[in-house]
């Protein structure tokens, strides 16, 4: 059974050999999951101004292109959004937490919503933007989940805001996780990072896809948790936290996402011919 701990911290470039030497071997298929915002590109004041660092993208681009590697970005954003972030070829996306998928060559599998939720949701929506975008705070309509973005409100204001974006949400029967100066409201559904990925992961290896290939899994945030507490045991994943005390379902912390280029130069000089 999945269960948090204290993960092992890596603070340097030197750390992924010393900790992760065991991680995959040369020529054994690669799966790469990703989140997008705090994981690949460090996160903005506005989601519409974050960009992956250039030598972090170049060699995930790389990565991509290796016949061995497989490589799927799971994000909270809608799938348009993210695609139009990341925007590498032969990449599997997933869009609103997994709710929405599309692969490579354009065939897609969306997590259909009952009617109700639907209908709940466009009620949630109205709510939050008659009563709660205001001060500059604003809500990100994702069509079937949404983000409440508080980041910019005065500080004196975060707390109310916070707390009746939480009460709206809740009372329209959707979950809400906060995020990074965020509230993350997701439908009622039995659907999450976690499911994504394995969906992903049977589509493209099979049933026994641990025995397939080396999975590794890197989140920043709390909904990221649902895909490291699904495939806990099956390969190795990384949470990128800045909390010495944080609990989590990861093999491993990274204290800044800027580790995250060190963890892709690690992989490519191990991996790539």
């Amino acid at each position: 059974m999945s269960e948090k701990r204290i993960a092992t911290v890596i603070s340097k470039a030197e750390d992924f050999q010393k900790e992760c030497s065991s991680c995959f071997e040369k020529g054994f298929n690669l799966a790469l999951l990703l989140d997008y915002d705090g994981t690949l590109a460090p996160i903005a004041s506005n989601p519409s101004k974050t960009q992956m660092p250039v030598e972090l993208e170049e060699t995930l681009r790389k990565l991509a292109k290796h016949p061995k590697t497989f490589v799927a970005v799971i994000s909270g954003r809608a799938l348009k959004d993210v695609k139009a972030h990341v925007n590498i070829e032969g990449v599997t996306f997933a869009g609103n937490h997994g709710l929405e998928i599309e692969y490579p060559d354009g065939s897609r599998h969306d997590y259909e919503l009952p009617a109700d939720i639907k209908q709940n949701y466009m009620d949630m929506v109205q709510e939050l933007k008659q009563r709660v975008e205001r001060d500059g705070a604003w809500v990100e309509d994702k069509h079937v989940s949404l983000t409440y973005h508080y980041r910019d409100t005065p500080v004196e204001l975060k707390p109310e805001l916070k707390q009746l974006a939480m009460e709206i949400c809740q009372r329209h029967g959707f979950r809400a996780n906060l995020a990074h100066e965020a509230i993350e409201a997701k439908p009622p559904v039995d659907w999450h990072k976690g499911e994504a990925a394995l969906y992903i992961l049977k589509d493209k290896f099979g049933k026994y896809f641990s025995q397939e290939a080396f999975i590794i899994f890197a989140g920043d945030d709390t909904t990221d948790e649902d895909a490291m507490r699904a495939l806990q045991g099956l390969g190795r994943s990384f949470r990128i936290s800045a909390d010495e005390h944080l609990e989590t379902f990861a093999d491993y912390r990274l204290p800044q996402q800027t580790l995250m280029t060190d963890l892709f130069k690690w992989i490519a000089n191990g991996y790539l011919d």
